[in-house]
């Protein structure tokens, strides 16, 4: 099988993953997944791999195979896992769990490196851009830097008391973390490099951005500069998109009927991939807002998606 240049998935309610033919809509593939819902889906930076987090596991699957079958399981965490990513060299993979954990995995052999708690149910966690610490958010409101060089917790953050963080994304270049609750707010943090490798945070803005919850907030991508921009997506079935200079609005993308639990940027900002409880997805380009490709074959909620349109080779 030739590997697309752009590999986009989907995950829904209706135990299937499907892979689409970005320009065309087409599905080309359609992955049964009979034993949980699927709530997190990531693509390995060399683009081999489809990572799908579901309750208590994460499956990874071969981007180039018809198999329906995972290459590998991932199997410790004891709830749903809620966030998954990989290191830029592809070498470990990193998640958050229901059941309170962070993990770090060895991608190849399938254990369970390092454990770190959190004491509430991990709904999102981050990948710093130096690749040395991992930000989760979790269901009591906690934030917490893990610093994997010294293995513990450098920092701890409560922007709202129980008000349960949902989702966490920081900016390419590691200047600026958001942080999305179940009330509708961003806090936005400068990020601060101190004499010491820790990361400080500096409040810096607080954005009202939906009525509903806030499902997923995504930083724009490096090439996407010098335009910075940051989308929330809402239970209100609309993403906002936000100027990052002074979080004025700049767009609103209407279409989808349902709540948009999840969002991917192409590598260079200029589009954006919605997933839905209408069971569609959906193309958005940046310049114009509109909805430019719809892709139908779900039959449940589209809950997330995973989009790779970049180079194969893993950043330097």
């Amino acid at each position: 099988m030739a590997q697309p240049s752009v590999i986009l998935a989907t995950a829904s309610y209706d135990h299937t993953i499907r892979f689409w033919e970005a320009k065309s809509g087409r599905c080309y593939r359609t992955i049964q997944y009979p034993d949980s819902q699927v709530n997190r889906l990531e693509i390995t930076p060399d683009k081999r791999f489809l990572a799908a987090a579901g309750n208590s596991h994460i499956r990874l699957f071969d981007v180039n195979s018809n198999s329906p079958q995972p290459v590998i399981s991932y199997d410790s965490h004891t709830s749903n896992v809620m966030a998954v990513g990989f290191h830029c060299d592809g070498n470990w993979m990193y998640s958050g769990s229901e059941d309170g954990t962070v993990r770090i995995w060895d991608l190849r052999t399938a254990t369970c490196q390092r454990e770190y708690e959190s004491r509430a149910a991990v709904n999102t966690v981050v990948l710093h851009p130096n690749q040395k610490e991992l930000i989760s958010g979790d269901q009591n409101g906690n934030i917490r830097v893990w610093d994997l060089a010294a293995n513990s917790c450098s920092c701890e953050l409560v922007p709202e008391v129980d008000t349960a963080i949902r989702s966490l994304t920081v900016m390419w270049d590691g200047s600026m973390v958001v942080a999305a609750n179940n009330r509708g707010t961003c806090y936005v943090w400068r990020l601060l490099k101190g004499t010491q490798t820790i990361t400080s945070f500096e409040p810096l803005h607080k954005l009202q951005a939906h009525d509903g919850y806030i499902l997923k907030c995504l930083l724009s991508p490096e090439f996407c500069d010098p335009n910075r921009y940051l989308a929330t997506a809402s239970s209100d079935h609309t993403v906002k998109i936000w100027n990052v200079d002074g979080f004025k609005l700049e767009k609103t993308l209407i279409g989808h009927q349902r709540w948009v639990w999840d969002c991917v940027f192409s590598v260079d900002g200029a589009y954006l991939i919605t997933a839905s409880s209408d069971t569609t997805a959906r193309l958005w380009t940046m310049s114009t807002g509109e909805a430019i490709r719809v892709y139908q074959g779900h039959h449940k909620a589209t809950v997330c998606c995973a989009l790779h349109d970049g180079a194969e080779s893993a950043p330097s």
